[in-house]
């Protein structure tokens, strides 16, 4: 076998290994090691043939430096690095060449080689000599051709494996180089980190430093503050408020301005607290900053973290922070605190808002309050029920204690309080003012003036609300003198009520007639029947006489005309016909609860008797005084006969009566009707009671069941002469009509004298329910009030029938017809209270003359 397919043989095709960095690094440099590599890289064995002086590369010295670090190292500010670890490497390879026998090893290495490769060239030339003279002299020398041969394959083998050796050697002296290139490269990594070790040192320092300088900062201005402050004060004696004072004020300012002020500056603590404690952890620490401030923020969270630090300064500073934390949690926990309360608090006193939609709004407080809520929820009941919202001036707490205080069923409605002034838009605002179905503005108790004054306020601020109202506004009054004003003000969107004209006028009605406070608490309150308008078109081309007797569960009363523009007229005349558009006016029970049926056939008759009334003169005692006096006697002296008396028995001086009467508006040159007698004393105090001639007063006829049940009274237990006795007999021959305020107060009246009585709050509550419901049923309780028009009246039965007469509650009707009256409903003899709109009114029954009959009729 040649020299070349020897080289050329698989076993030469060895590679030359190139161990990285980390891997000399972690084995030792001796080949004797137990770690030391066996298993070589290797190069192809034609690519060192072919050259005598092959050796082995060099690795360049910074060769494993990785990326981040040669481009740190190529960075200017780092030549005074690079000049030291140049410095250094020649001083350790000067070292090297003089105690280390890597270089003369190399040497060696390399004469190996070439001495290998000399005997190499010399066997081929030889090998060819002898084949030339083989071919010369084959035969003769055979023999030493075999021997020569065999030898030679030998020495090839023998060669070759020399070769091997040497590969192997120089294989071992390249890792040797390329470790003492690598230790080049690992003391010029140690170089940069002991400059990155002294930059970060150095930074840490100034971390630490900024740190101190930052937090000691606000102590250094305050201090300059407070010496700026003594030293204009004593510069300037005229200068009253100090620095101090003047930044205290601005951050006060800063913070009732603006809500969320301590909660931005409580964030900013924070911030700052984790920044300069990440910055302290850093000086103190061998963390990046990164890991320093997320540090911080955990102390900050938690004050039991600290306990794993180690060392005086990271101990010192975490402290510091976990106590900074701990302020800063305590000053959260405060404002978290405050705000829950401050809403609890908004909302205990009813400072949220109202959403809420169709529902009825009540503007003020007052004695009244109670029975408009009664009515109102009574009128809600078949809706299922409703809201209510009240406002007033009061806290929210105490106006649900004092409702709840209330003696009635809500029936499904909600009362919902809020604390505010009706004068103010943001609180008309708070309770949905704008999309209030009713807005209710009740009179405060006290001076008449003062409360229409601030009616008349409160209606200019709900005309000023920017998105309209919904609904319509209720306004109760106390002088019948504002009313104009307050109208022309509100428009048409406001209804008035006159409180005490509407419980003057009752109480004139109530005297002259005893029994119509009941009939008017029947009709005003929603527990029982009340008016009602609905267009009908069935009803349509058809006369009022026949509209009369075509609802079975209802009493026409007036039609709404829709050609005169809406103007309901009371008792219209029989022959009026019902035109497109025209809506009817009944008395039922609930606005669901009657429709119009078949005409029923009906005997009309005639009348008992001859139908006149006669007006006799009276003699009325009153006691006590109003301050809308004034119109009562007007009223007064428009209704009663001529020659009639009004006894005015009060505590007020006569000369002082006439002065408020003529500044009232009252001339008494005027009364044609009445004579005014006056008399000084107090209805409570028995001695001026006794200075009366308390029999000879009388108002209307007493109604017979009255008389009956006076009859039966205790009248024998009393001497004649007493003076019990004596107001024993006034009792029975005059009638009594008290005004009560408080409704509890009725129970107690059934066991004295007094005919009748007005309940003064309940009945204008009842109104304010009603118009509040149905604005147009407010034009029709003005002309039942007024001095013309239309009115309640009780008629006696002798004046339709005859006594016995069998007859049905539509016949009855139509005979009333026969003088314009409109009979709504009766009371039987020995019933206690009146049946308005009473059922079955097509059935035939027996009647009494002492039957008394429940009409609408014009004035007389």
């Amino acid at each position: 076998m040649s020299l070349d397919s020897a080289e050329a043989s698989p076993s030469s095709s060895r590679d030359w290994f190139f161990p990285s960095p980390s891997f000399i690094h972690s084995t030792s440099n001796s080949p004797q090691s137990p770690n030391y590599p066996r298993k070589f890289s290797t190069i192809p064995r034609h690519s060192r043939s072919s050259h005598t002086d092959w050796k082995p590369p060099k690795t360049s010295t910074f060769r494993s430096v990785s990326s981040s670090g040669s481009a740190a190292y190529g960075d200017p500010k780092y030549g005074r690095v690079r000049r030291r670890i140049e410095l250094r490497r020649r001083e350790k390879m000067a070292k090297q060449e003089k105690e280390d026998p890597v270089l003369e090893q190399k040497r060696d290495v390399s004469k190996a080689v070439s001495g290998v490769k000399t005997a190499i060239g010399e066997m081929g030339i030889r090998d060819f000599g002898q084949r030339v003279k083989i071919r010369w002299q084959m035969a003769s020398y055979i023999a030493i051709l075999i021997t020569a041969f065999g030898s030679l394959v030998h020495k090839n083998f023998s060669l070759h494996n020399q070769v091997i050796d040497l590969q192997d050697q120089i294989s071992t002296m390249n890792i040797r180089l390329q470790a003492c290139n690598t230790s080049d490269t690992f003391d010029t990594i140690s170089i940069l980190q002991e400059g990155d070790h002294l930059s970060s040192k150095g930074l840490k320092i100034l971390a630490l430093t900024v740190s101190i300088a930052l937090l000691s900062m606000p102590l250094f201005v305050f201090k300059y503050i407070d010496y700026i402050s003594k030293f204009r004060s004593s510069y300037n004696c005229s200068e009253k408020v100090s620095l101090n004072k003047q930044l205290e004020y601005r951050v006060d300012v800063l913070l009732s301005v603006h809500p969320y002020a301590k909660a931005l500056a409580l964030l900013v603590a924070t911030l700052m607290l984790i920044c300069l404690g990440g910055l302290a952890l850093f000086g103190v620490t061998d963390d990046s900053l990164a890991d320093c401030l997320w540090l911080s923020w955990t102390y900050v969270a938690d004050s039991g973290n600290h306990a794993n630090s180690e060392g005086m300064g990271p101990r010192l500073v975490s402290v510091s922070i976990s106590f900074g934390g701990m302020l800063i949690f305590a000053m959260m926990l405060g404002l978290v605190s405050d705000a829950i309360s401050e809403k609890l608090d908004s909302l205990r006193k009813g400072r949220s808002e109202v959403v809420e939609q169709n529902h009825t709004l009540i503007l003020g407080w007052s004695d009244k309050l109670g029975s408009l809520l009664n009515q109102l929820v009574i009128a809600n009941e078949s809706l299922g029920g409703g809201i209510v919202v009240v406002m007033a001036e009061r806290d929210k707490e105490e106006m649900e204690l004092d409702i709840a205080k209330m003696e009635f069923d809500f029936r499904g409605t909600s009362v919902i309080c809020r604390s505010g002034s009706p004068l103010i838009l943001a609180d008309l605002k708070k309770v949905s003012v704008s999309k209030a179905r009713a807005i209710v503005v009740l009179a405060d108790d006290g001076n008449a003036d003062q409360s229409d004054a601030r009616a008349l306020r409160t209606v200019l601020s709900l005309t000023g609300v920017k998105e309209g109202l919904r609904g319509h506004i209720v306004v109760e009054l106390s002088d019948l003198d504002n009313e104009v004003l307050v109208k022309l003000v509100g428009g048409e969107l406001v209804e008035t009520v006159v409180a005490h004209d509407v419980i003057g006028r009752l109480m004139i009605q109530c005297a002259r007639q005893p029994g119509l406070a009941q009939i008017w608490e029947d009709i005003l309150g929603f527990e029982n029947c009340e008016f009602y308008i609905k267009r009908w078109p069935q009803l349509d081309g058809m006369q009022f006489e026949d509209v009369l007797i075509s609802f079975p569960d209802a009493i026409p009363c007036g039609v709404k005309v829709a050609s005169r523009g809406g103007k309901i007229i009371l008792n219209p005349e029989d022959s009026y016909v019902l035109q497109g558009g025209d809506e009817v006016l009944v008395i039922a029970e609930d606005d669901d609860t009657y429709a119009p049926g078949a005409l029923p056939m009906v005997w009309r008759g005639s009348l008992a008797g001859d139908f006149i009334v006669p007006k006799l003169t009276e003699k009325i005692l009153l006691c006590g005084w109003r301050r809308d006096m004034e119109d009562m006697i007007m009223v007064l002296d428009a209704f009663l006969a001529p020659g009639s008396e009004l006894w005015m028995f009060n505590e007020v001086v006569e000369s002082e009566r006439e002065r408020k009467l003529i500044d009232g508006g009252l001339d008494l040159s005027r009364l044609v009707n009445i004579t005014l007698v006056h008399r000084e004393g107090n209805a409570v105090i028995r001695r001026h009671l006794e200075s009366l001639p308390l029999e000879s007063f009388d108002s209307a006829k007493r109604l017979p069941y009255r008389e009956a049940m006076v009859t039966r009274g205790q009248r024998g237990s009393f001497s004649r002469g007493s003076w019990i006795g004596e107001m024993q007999q006034a009792s029975d021959r005059s009638v009594i009509i008290s005004e009560i305020l408080d409704p509890r107060t009725k129970n107690l009246l059934s066991m004295s004298k007094i005919s009748d009585y007005v309940l003064s709050n309940e009945l204008v509550s009842m109104a304010l329910a009603m118009v509040a419901e149905d604005r147009q049923i407010n034009d029709v309780l003005e002309e039942l009030f007024a001095e013309e028009g239309n009115e309640l009246h009780i008629r006696l039965a002798e004046l339709y029938l005859h006594e016995g007469e069998e007859m049905s509650f539509y016949e009855i009707i139509l005979r009333a017809r026969q003088k314009r009256e409109i009979v709504i409903g009766y009371r039987l003899e020995n019933a206690e209270r009146a049946v308005i709109n009473p059922p079955n009114k097509n059935e035939r029954r027996r009647w009494s003359v002492k039957d008394v009959f429940v009409v609408i009729t014009e004035k007389e």
